[in-house]
């Protein structure tokens, strides 16, 4: 050890020419570099070399590897008139100085899609191009060296089953075999990933760029944006110190200074600049003796990664949240004039436990020599994730931006990017880097919590059902709050506080970590039961929600939603499509008055709706008035065979059933207060929503308790709401539908109008789908489970084959089983098929049954009068 820690101290400095030697042979324009920031000191600007083009179709700002891989992209899909304006010169910010890791891995399901096409793209672009990029693929290892960590290895083997990736998970012999220099002691199982490794990012960039300009996109550097003005018509003025040039659409791709770029039209971007650092090694003779490179390993519990890096080994941790730092100076006074290819001061003691650990994994570097520490900026969003597409409030201002693994993210996010500009829709759901999932209640405060916490757990194993509290509660906390808070497991949900499941005395609070059943097993079982034979009240302000009216709104409506738009008073379930007929929202629509509708969509869906309505709107010429009510209105949902006993005490408004019939809305008086209610319940039980202005909900809410104890009225949450929708078969938006699936596979027929007369959207893709027949279908299971149940995204296997996927699963405490939605061939989507799915590497059985498994109140009902009637 003494060797590596007695260079270190002569290493910790600034050096700019040595990331120049560490990243390739390829010349970098240091001189340029300097002479720009320069320039950008004085107030001047470099010369282009050649004229700045008037008016451009997409114009990106800025050149790091994300903004360079759409403009080549769109260029190559046959986009005309794609510019990029970058301030001093390509790879300035944080590309220039990363360490370049590619894989195939990751948690998210959809992200996997972005990491795949990156690592295609790459192994084949210096081909396109003529480019070298320093592709590396020798595999990656993950390091599991606790019983937990073999669980999540499993936990992810059976999300990427179904996913085109190679994945294995290997012994400790195997890990050894792959990486000779490690020591297996605390090994016991590796997560293997052939195909993985590391890139210069530099020429990577340099490639993308070459081939942008080769299929006729236009790279002008240095050009710093200095202002943005919309235009009526949605197109933008992009003021440069060169000219100005108005743009169809503008796409933020400005890294570290997207905060900046952002608030030149009133919007404070949630991304923060973290300290990152990484350590590289002077030749080992022990790698330098190695016949084939060795593969990237990443060590979980050590919280780093380390790879070779020519004839040394370099190395990068994530400290804890109490070590790591923010540059969040930046974010209050913006980046320093003329910073770009410059690095912060190294600090060794912060990643030292990790150096330590390192060491003990690693033997050989207790010997080797430190040639530097890289310590510079990347950018962090609160939940670590990229924010990638449209934004809502404004017409064509798109952001690639947040992005904490650009290098692996720049090929995919290029390709999704430029297929939804030319396409007019997502190629697949990415909901998750929907820049529209932070609002308002983002604040600096709240960003700088989350990115802490979120670098510091970076590493730390991924439990479902997990939750991270730095900087919660945010403002976002509805009247229930205060009264609830104590009493719950709280869940996050778009800056709302929102319960999970509730506690009784003798229960263990707050979440015990586990792949399986666990301590929130029994809460929820007893809230589902409480549910079906008596009365529960659940807070459902996450709720997004819009008022809709104006002359046109109808009009609108309908050209928006694949179903008929419902009468005065009456309210459905309604799905907006995309142009290919996949399912883009599904949205609660009632019509308060002729004319006037409210809008009701999910918490994590709320400005994601709320812009592809607004962009009809805008683009059709529609006549409406649009406003978001999200914030000032509560809801509240009472549901159980008890719940209309309960409610009828509290006003004077007949509420039973012929006269406040299933799916009819009343504006009614409960407890002296106002409000709306909507005999729905998402539970499938009797039930109401109410809809109360925020500062009157606690009132209602307290009335309500009151009022029900005789009928035993009690709590639930959003845990026993789940597995109570699962048993009535009830789909859910972002599991069994979103950009993925058609609404025809996802059983949604009942609510796809295609003999209406509107021309709606997505209406010629579905008619020409259900001409050419399905492939698939989603199928109903049931499974023979032990302690450990479904929850969406599990490998479904038949005959030894992968045959699809599960999208949602729960317990179902009425019959006492597993239950799950998953997607089947067609000819396996048969009522009593035997299939397999795949729970932390055991194949459970699964049988299709018919849905549902307990009727809803409203079916039950009917059937009731009927088998009355006849008798």
């Amino acid at each position: 050890m003494s060797r590596l820690l007695n260079t270190v101290n002569t290493r910790l400095r600034r050096d700019v020419s040595f990331c120049r030697r560490l990243r390739t042979t390829a010349e970098r324009s240091i001189s340029c570099t300097l002479k720009n920031q320069a320039e950008e000191r004085n107030g001047s600007v470099g010369v282009l070399g050649k004229r700045l083009q008037d008016t451009a179709e997409t114009l990106i700002i800025g050149g790091g590897c994300v903004g360079v891989s759409l403009a080549y992209h769109l260029a190559k899909a046959g986009q005309k008139d794609v510019v990029l304006l970058e301030k001093s010169e390509l790879t300035a910010g944080s590309t220039w100085h990363a360490a370049g890791l590619t894989t195939y891995y990751h948690p998210g399901i959809n992200l996997k899609k972005i990491h795949y096409h990156s690592i295609k793209l790459y192994e084949q672009l210096e081909a396109e191009t003529g480019q070298a990029v320093g592709f590396h693929q020798p595999g990656s290892v993950r390091i599991a060296s606790t019983p937990a960590r073999v669980d999540e290895m499993k936990y992810q083997m059976t999300r990427t089953h179904w996913h085109p990736t190679q994945q294995f998970l290997i012994g400790p012999e195997k890990v050894h075999e792959l990486f000779p220099l490690l020591s297996i002691d605390k090994v016991l199982a590796g997560l293997y990933t052939p195909g993985d490794g590391h890139i210069d990012p530099y020429s990577l960039t340099m490639a993308l760029a070459a081939g942008a300009r080769m299929y006729g996109a236009q790279i002008y550097t240095p050009a710093p944006v200095t202002g943005l003005s919309p235009m009526p018509d949605g197109r933008w003025d992009v003021q440069t110190p060169h000219g100005t040039i108005r743009a169809n659409r503008i796409v933020n791709a400005t890294g570290f200074w997207a905060r900046e770029l952002g608030q030149m039209i009133g919007f404070a971007h949630p991304t923060i600049p973290v300290h990152h650092q990484y350590v590289v090694t002077a030749t080992v003779p022990e790698v330098k003796a190695l016949k084939k490179e060795l593969p990237v390993i990443r060590d979980l519990e050590g919280s780093y990664y380390l790879r070779q890096e020519r004839d040394g080994l370099l190395f990068g941790p994530y400290e804890k949240e109490e070590k790591m730092v923010l540059q969040d100076s930046w974010v209050r006074d913006g980046v320093p004039p003329g910073f770009g290819k410059e690095l912060f001061e190294s600090d060794l003691d912060r990643i030292m436990d990790h150096v330590e650990m390192a060491m003990e994994m690693v033997p050989v570097l207790k010997h080797a020599d430190i040639i530097n520490i890289v310590s510079g900026p990347i950018t962090y969003t609160p939940d670590l994730l990229p924010m990638i597409g449209p934004y809502q409030g404004v017409r064509n201002y798109w952001t690639a931006i947040g992005f904490g693994y650009g290098i692996i993210h720049a090929g995919g996010v290029g390709k999704f990017l430029s297929d939804w500009i030319m396409s007019g829709e997502p190629p697949y759901d990415l909901i998750e880097c929907d820049p529209n999932r932070y609002g308002k209640w983002t604040t600096v405060p709240y960003l700088c919590a989350k990115a802490r916490e979120s670098y510091g757990f970076n590493n730390v194993v991924g439990y479902p059902k997990e939750e991270r509290f730095a900087g919660r509660p945010t403002s976002r906390v509805c009247g229930l709050y205060e009264l609830l808070k104590d009493k719950c497991s709280m869940g996050f949900h778009a800056g709302w506080e929102q319960p999970h499941y509730f506690y009784k005395p003798g229960d263990e609070v707050g979440y015990r970590p586990s792949f399986r059943r666990t301590n929130w097993f029994g809460p929820v079982g007893r809230e589902c039961k409480l549910v079906m034979e008596k009365v529960g009240v659940i807070d459902l302000s996450p709720f997004g929600k819009f008022m809709v009216k104006g002359k046109d709104s109808h009009k609108l409506l309908d050209r928006l939603f694949a179903n008929t738009m419902p009468k005065v008073g009456l309210t459905n379930i309604s799905h907006m499509l995309t142009p290919r007929g996949r399912v883009y929202a599904e949205v609660t629509i009632t019509q308060l008055a002729p004319g006037e509708f409210m809008l009701i969509t999910g918490s994590g869906s709320e400005l994601h709706d709320l812009r592809w309505i607004e962009r009809e709107a805008a683009d059709g010429g529609y006549d409406v008035d649009i406003t978001n009510v999200t914030d000032s209105i509560g809801v509240l949902g009472v549901a159980g065979p008890n719940s209309r006993k309960v409610l009828q005490k509290l006003t004077g408004e007949d509420l039973s059933d012929g006269a406040f019939k299933f799916l009819h809305c009343k504006s009614i008086q409960l407890a002296g207060v106002p409000l709306r209610a909507i005999r729905i319940s998402y539970t499938g039980e009797l039930g109401w929503e109410l809809y109360v202005d925020m500062p009157q909900m606690a009132a209602v809410y307290q009335a309500i308790m009151e009022a029900g104890q005789e009928e035993g009225i009690d709590n639930f949450g959003t845990y026993a709401m789940a597995s109570l929708r699962l048993e009535k078969g009830f789909r859910g938006w972002g599991a069994e539908m979103n950009c993925d699936t058609n609404p025809l596979e996802a059983g949604l027929d009942y609510f796809i109008k295609l003999n209406k007369p509107a021309d709606f959207i997505g209406k010629q893709a579905l008619q020409e789908i259900k001409s050419q027949g399905l492939t698939r279908k989603l199928a109903y299971l049931t499974m023979d489970t032990d302690n450990i149940d479904p929850e969406g995204n599990e490998t479904i296997w038949h005959e030894g084959k992968v045959v699809g996927n599960t999208t949602s699963g729960a317990y179902s405490y009425s019959s006492e089983q597993s239950l799950a939605f998953g997607y089947l061939p067609i000819q396996l989507a048969t009522i009593g098929q035997k299939v397999e799915v795949e729970l932390l590497g055991k194949k459970y059985p699964a049988t299709v049954v018919q849905e549902p498994l307990v009727l809803t109140e409203p079916t039950r009902t009917r059937l009731q009068k009927k088998t009355k009637s006849s008798a």
